[in-house]
């Protein structure tokens, strides 16, 4: 009686679980930058196209540079990536496929309102990050080969400044831990200003430098090729990438604000 009722259980149980997993449908793993799930957007903007697709969509944050290596491995089915020249060596090589741009937002330089390195009121961002490093003001960086690190790197790299010493700390975390850090050590980085504005009311930092058009900061979405990675999910990812890029997805990303502020501007005028 008791094995009956057991065998019943485990029965029903596996039933159960298969049922769920049907009804939850595929699953398709999005590997993506800290800015696009510290800023809010995928929150926002996910459930749409899931429930459009019948399909969940897991999502790893974590720096563009180890979003483009989980896609080399197959471990993702598709990247939503910051760095452009990491992006074209990523599918010149023969790991993505299907690369569009899709939106953009901007960096900044921003730092305590004192502003011991006097950043504000320069408009370039070079010139501004060689201030800093001339009056060995703290500075924070990235240091993870995020597409903000990556940004950083070349920004520094013009006037052919080696961002070494006491004043500049790589903290090897994502922007949200970031600019915390910053605001402790009443210091400068380079951020997002989506992430930035998310976080305002617990920054305690002021933006110092925006608009220069060096700081422009497009994203684009990819996906893995099956070539390389046979199990991944690419009709899938396809789908992803058509629905960012289409009428509906560009305009809830234009939609999509903060605190009255739009974070991310579509940059695909026709809609797709």
């Amino acid at each position: 009686m008791i094995k009956n009722f057991v065998v019943a259980l485990l029965f029903l149980t596996a039933v159960m679980a298969s049922t769920t997993q049907a009804a939850g449908g595929e699953r398709l793993k999005l590997a993506t930058t800290t800015s696009t799930e510290n800023s809010g957007l995928l929150k926002y903007l996910l459930p749409y196209f899931e429930k459009g697709c019948g399909c969940t969509v897991d999502v790893i944050a974590v720096g563009t540079g180890q979003a483009l290596k989980l896609g080399a491995n197959g471990d993702v089915d598709v990247v939503m990536v910051h760095a452009p020249s990491l992006e074209e060596t990523f599918v010149q090589q023969g790991y993505g496929v299907g690369r569009r741009t899709f939106m953009k937002n901007e960096f900044v330089i921003v730092g305590p309102a004192a502003d011991p390195a006097g950043v504000r009121g320069v408009r370039d961002a070079a010139a501004a990050l060689a201030k800093i490093r001339e009056r060995r003001a703290l500075f924070i960086s990235r240091g993870d080969e995020s597409g903000t690190h990556q940004r950083e790197k070349e920004l520094w790299n013009p006037r052919g400044i080696s961002p070494k010493g006491d004043w500049y700390k790589e903290a090897g975390q994502g922007m949200g831990a970031v600019l915390t850090m910053a605001q402790d050590m009443r210091a400068y980085t380079l951020t997002d200003l989506s992430t930035y504005v998310a976080r305002a009311n617990q920054s305690g930092l002021e933006v110092l430098l925006a608009g220069d058009p060096n700081l422009a900061n497009p994203y684009s979405i990819i996906a893995v090729n099956p070539q390389k990675a046979a199990w991944a999910k690419f009709d899938l990812a396809e789908r992803l990438t058509a629905w960012l890029c289409s009428k509906d997805g560009q305009r809830l990303i234009g939609a999509y604000e903060v605190k009255g502020t739009q974070l991310f501007l579509p940059t695909i005028v026709s809609g797709g």
